[in-house]
């Protein structure tokens, strides 16, 4: 019998030790596995508009949950690197679009002088409402890849689970496809086939904030800094934390980094800056933007207890600093 109650104790003890060990750990990448880097283009005939693409993803035919990312004005596909990286070797397709008249052509083919002024005239609701048809397009596009014997994307995509994120004016595109409306100018982009958000330096307009966002029904993951200002686009710190309250509860959540600029969200040097960047603020960004996907695009019950779980174990504050504050309803 004491042996009997001793083998008992011991194989708790291992249980335990073993439910340690595979803990859930949003930062952790599964050892193996190609990662892949492909550039690709989406032609949208209807438009007449091309679409330049980067996907990031494993070398396996499995169909996984789908990403997509819109950059900030004056960017491209190239950018937040790590971001795409550590999401694909998490397991998602990470798709990373570019907007023509919003992208890199607007400042590199402009006189050095003039670059600023022509970044302004970039960002523009004409731009915006462009970029945010570009989404639906490159749905299309990548539900028709997935269904091509012949492409390279053949089978990779599982399109009924796509979240979609961004950064700046991408934060808006983001905002604009998953549940945003106008109501100044009467118009509504949202895509039904969203299933998540992650948006980064999200805005809100000047009025009507409330009725902007009443509609929002997905899960929306807000990120941004207290320093977090731009010297485009009139968004302040105050405006940028405006949306969090005038969300509809249920899944909503929003992650403030202390001391983080505009430019945190990106790979991209802090120019003007008298700090160097803080390392920590790219682990909560990826610690944080991973549990998030993997509760609401894979239905992962270990990551969800993640998210939402006690400041006092595992959760977004076991990877944050102090001064950084994290919320949800």
């Amino acid at each position: 019998m004491i042996r009997a109650i001793c083998l008992t104790g011991l194989l708790l003890v291992l249980a335990s030790a073993t439910h340690a060990d595979e803990a859930y750990d949003p930062l952790k990448l599964p050892s193996g596995g190609q990662l892949l880097n492909e550039t690709l283009s989406v032609h949208d005939a209807a438009r007449k508009r091309d679409l330049p693409i980067r996907v990031y993803r494993l070398a396996e035919t499995k169909a996984a949950p789908v990403v997509v990312f819109s950059h900030g004005l004056g960017g491209s596909r190239d950018g937040s690197k790590y971001l795409g990286e550590h999401w694909a070797r998490r397991g998602y397709v990470a798709v990373f679009i570019q907007h023509p008249g919003s992208d890199e052509a607007v400042w590199k083919d402009a006189p050095r002088a003039g670059r600023m002024q022509a970044m302004r005239e970039a960002a523009s609701a004409e731009n915006l409402f462009l970029r945010a048809q570009d989404i639906p397009a490159l749905l299309d596009q990548l539900e028709t890849w997935t269904g091509e014997g012949s492409h390279a994307l053949s089978g990779t995509m599982n399109l009924k689970k796509v979240g979609m994120s961004g950064h700046s004016f991408g934060a808006q595109t983001t905002q604009a496809v998953a549940g945003q409306s106008f109501p100044v100018v009467q118009r509504k982009f949202t895509d039904s086939r969203i299933t998540a958000a992650v948006i980064m330096s999200p805005g809100s307009p000047p009025i009507g904030v409330e009725k902007s966002f009443a509609s929002v029904s997905i899960p929306w993951l807000l990120m941004t800094g207290t320093d977090d200002v731009s010297p485009i686009g009139g968004q302040t710190v105050e405006s940028r934390l405006a949306v969090f309250p005038a969300l509809p509860a249920g899944h909503k959540y929003e992650l403030v980094l202390d001391q983080a600029a505009h430019s945190v969200f990106t790979d991209q040097s802090l120019r003007g800056r008298s700090v160097e960047r803080n390392p920590n603020h790219h682990k909560v960004i990826l610690a944080t933007s991973t549990a998030f996907w993997d509760t609401y695009l894979r239905g992962d019950a270990a990551a969800q207890i993640w998210l939402t779980g006690p400041n006092s174990g595992p959760s977004p504050r076991s990877v944050m600093e102090r001064a950084d504050r994290w919320q949800s309803k």
